[in-house]
């Protein structure tokens, strides 16, 4: 193994590992936390919905699509000023965590609203008829309805989430993705990278693992 990876220090690995993994799961609480609600409204202010409200809905849209429009790497750079604001640094996994949050945010938000829309209208007419308020609505009838798409969104929110803390590499973010860059890559020891990349490849299986049993466990169909 040593001869085949002569430049792999596997601390360093291990190291790289757990600060992906901080990043990930940081990042994936406060995008599911902002995100669900932000998907919600969109929905809801949406054509023809519950609480219908064309300006804001067009406001949100417009801000969601913005930041949507933003390649992540640009982003990562303008969001440096904010970052050192909010967290004292914009390096290592504290660093990270902000511009991932605001770069995943407004996607898994529009997944969310998406989710929303593929639930039966007839559901959300017959608990209205039953005279459930605005909130026994969303709680009772859209969300639980809505819960496979929804997982599915946040599985592949999380998924992008790896991409994007590969990148975070690039200003310093810290994890895999800064290992291959200094290393694999300004290096040229390609050893490191191919072990960066199979890494991040097993962790995009096991997300994709664990969301698909969790779509299929908690869909009725």
């Amino acid at each position: 193994m040593n001869e085949l990876f002569t430049n792999v220090d596997w601390s360093d690995i291990w190291q790289a590992t757990q600060d992906t993994l901080l990043m990930l799961g940081g990042s994936l609480f406060f995008t599911l936390v902002l995100g669900l609600p932000l998907g919600v409204l969109l929905f809801l202010t949406g054509r023809k919905q519950l609480l219908a409200q064309p300006v804001v809905y067009g406001m949100l849209s417009f801000v969601v699509n913005v930041l949507r429009s933003v390649p992540f790497v640009i982003l990562l750079i303008v969001m440096i000023p904010f970052t050192v604001l909010l967290t004292g640094t914009s390096l290592g996994v504290a660093g990270a965590i902000p511009p991932l949050v605001i770069g995943a945010t407004p996607f898994f938000a529009r997944l969310v609203e998406t989710a929303l829309r593929e639930v039966d209208r007839g559901i959300i007419e017959a608990t209205q008829a039953m005279g459930a308020t605005t909130r026994q609505i969303i709680t009772g009838a859209l969300l639980p309805e809505a819960r496979p798409g929804i997982l599915a969104g946040a599985t592949v929110t999380a998924i992008t989430l790896v991409s994007y803390t590969a990148m975070a590499g690039v200003v310093g973010g810290g994890g895999l993705g800064d290992l291959a860059i200094r290393y694999g890559y300004q290096r040229f020891q390609t050893d490191v990278m191919i072990v960066t990349v199979v890494i991040l490849i097993v962790l995009v299986q096991i997300l994709q693992m664990i969301g698909d049993k969790l779509v299929v466990h908690f869909s009725r169909k």
